[in-house]
């Protein structure tokens, strides 16, 4: 096999980057280190060279066809999946808990249940995601939880509850990372955000329409008496809902190489797009896993706030999503004024991931920024519902409290981006995938269990423990982020130093994502580093002391902050 001359790498102690072929010629030790599975989605035509040029009008025609296809969908898959794992507290403010007998702490092992077999099985279904056919995958275990939402309409015990509460966790567990990798395998880094953000909005966008149709249903139980369970027929029609959208995710749902409504040059076109990501392709077949990867994870600080910042955003989210509705009851509104009351909460928030949307698809390196504000307001809003008292004078300042909470849910869908945006390599992503939603799973458990029912009908140690643990979030973002501005300022001057041009540095850096390296092991990942940002034509490094000047300069002007890409240039 030909043999390219050796290339410079930077100083970085890490790891040596990985030699790179000269020409776009396939490598026999390649082909046995990534081995693709029969059933696997793996793209028409040749995955194994650099990726073909095509015309910006092309990827433009290719990103509005999947936007079309895919975002609508993934919309109404998360909002159901929102409503039906959240539904069971508004279903317990119409009598759930009396009808089924639930007493003591039952009611709060409901939602820890779920996040315990949503953890356990969460790294398996990640396998599997990788493995087999994501959009089929992802299908089948939607229609599974709704069949199992369905049947909490039946139960009449906590032992039946309890049950199907586990089987639940286990099958809605894949569908926040399989969404996350769906957005990676179709979108460009600098995408990734914008788009996450639209899914994600549908947990506040689709709750409208969710409480309106609760509502309705809830108000039979006043017209036609006690003996109407309005909780029943809340599952029933739930359940019905998700395996209905099930059966259309089957046909419309997946990365670009097994849908079935792009052609055989749209799919070139849409794997040719993501080569930009210096992350590979839509590769899901990869058998083998790679232990050097998994090491890595332990040796970067960025994979550990990925998990903490998970957890303590979740244990707020777990009280509140479960406690939420009862303790609005407890101040004094009614169960049908509360669900009426959470649809404020949710235009709120559909308007902040729109604004939030919007800006960081104009402008790059502002996540980090809008995760640092969105835990501001939850601190204020948490202490005023444990301060103030349940009295007829005060509900409503409490209920302001809790309206002030709404944006707490960014700082974690915003950390979920920078998965696919900044993490190389098939294994250390899905061990990083996998370690923030173990962090979310644990978050949830004991956030549900923080609220007891000795503390009825205030809850005050469980709303207390909420302001802590976004005051300890907010600390841990500004600590990211001052860990991400030194890391990027030692990147930069340690790519002064290398000798390249920058259509050089950009397919080298294809290339090693192509094979499967890491954000570590790929120095040349991010363009950003490498252009110079003035009002003229932007200089080209030739090594001459004018332009390394001019270089040095832009560099030291223009480094942004970014979540991590090992020692490279990371995006937020």
């Amino acid at each position: 096999m030909a043999r390219a001359p050796e290339i410079t790498t930077l100083p970085v102690k890490a790891k040596p980057t990985p030699e790179i072929s000269g020409e776009p010629e396939k490598r026999p030790e390649k082909i046995t280190d990534v081995e693709l599975s029969e059933k696997s989605s793996v793209a028409d035509g040749d995955i194994q060279g650099i990726a073909p040029q095509y015309t910006d009008e092309q990827y433009h025609k290719l990103k509005r066809k999947a936007d079309r296809y895919l975002l609508p969908l993934m919309w109404l898959c998360y909002g159901i999946q929102q409503t039906d794992k959240t539904s069971i507290g508004t279903q317990a403010t119409f009598g759930l808990t009396k009808d089924t007998g639930l007493v003591g702490q039952q009611y709060s092992w409901l939602t820890t249940i779920f996040y315990i077999t949503y953890m356990i099985f969460e790294f398996p279904s990640n396998i599997i995601l990788q493995r087999y056919l994501m959009g089929r995958t992802l299908s089948c275990y939607m229609i599974c939880w709704g069949v199992v939402v369905l049947c909490i309409g039946f139960a009449q015990n906590f032992t039946q509850l309890v049950t199907l509460r586990a089987l639940q966790g286990l099958f809605e567990c894949c569908i926040s990372p399989g969404f996350i990798l769906v957005v990676g395998s179709w979108y460009t880094t600098r995408e990734h955000a914008s788009r996450s953000l639209v899914f994600q909005s549908a947990n506040a966008g689709f709750g409208v329409i969710a409480n309106l149709i609760l509502y309705g249903i809830g108000s039979l139980q006043y017209s036609r008496g006690p003996e109407f369970q309005a909780w029943r027929y809340m599952s029933y029609f739930l359940g019905g809902m998700t395996i209905l959208t099930g059966c259309l995710c089957l046909f419309l749902l997946g990365t670009p190489s097994e849908v079935r409504w792009l052609s055989s040059e749209e799919k070139k076109i849409a794997n040719a797009r993501i080569m930009a990501n210096n992350t590979g392709h839509d590769r899901t077949g990869i058998k083998k896993w790679k232990w050097k990867q998994a090491r890595e994870c332990l040796i970067d600080p960025c994979f550990w706030f990925a998990g903490v910042n998970a957890f303590l955003s979740s244990v707020p989210n777990g009280g509140i999503t479960t406690f939420g509705s009862i303790i609005n009851t407890n101040a004094g509104f009614t169960n049908l004024q509360v669900i009426l009351l959470d649809i404020p909460r949710n235009v709120t928030s559909v308007l902040w991931f729109i604004l939030i949307g919007i800006i960081t698809s104009r402008r790059q390196n502002l996540r980090m920024y809008f995760m640092i504000v969105s835990v501001i307001p939850p601190v204020a809003g948490f202490i005023m519902m444990a301060t103030l008292p349940n009295e007829p004078q005060y509900k409503w300042t409490k209920w302001a409290g809790y309206y002030i909470t709404v944006p707490y849910v960014v700082a974690l869908f915003l950390a979920w981006t920078l998965i696919p945006s900044n993490v190389a390599g098939r294994t250390k992503r899905t061990l990083t995938s996998s370690f923030t939603f173990v962090g979310y799973c644990v978050g949830n458990m004991v956030g549900s269990q923080i609220f007891t029912a000795k503390d009825a009908p205030r809850y005050i140690p469980g709303t207390a423990g909420c302001a802590v643990c976004f005051a300890l979030e907010l600390l841990l973002l500004i600590v990211w982020r001052f860990v991400l501005v030194l890391r990027n300022r030692r990147r930069a001057k340690q790519l002064l130093g290398q000798g390249i041009s920058e259509e050089e540095r950009v397919e080298r850096g294809k290339q090693l994502g192509e094979q499967d390296c890491t954000d570590f092991e790929n120095p040349y990942s991010h363009e950003d580093l490498w252009r110079i940002r003035t009002a003229t034509k932007p200089q080209v490094w030739t090594g001459s002391s004018r332009s390394s000047s001019l270089l040095e300069q832009s560099l030291m002007m223009h480094v942004e902050v970014s979540e991590v890409r090992g020692f490279g240039r990371s995006r937020a």
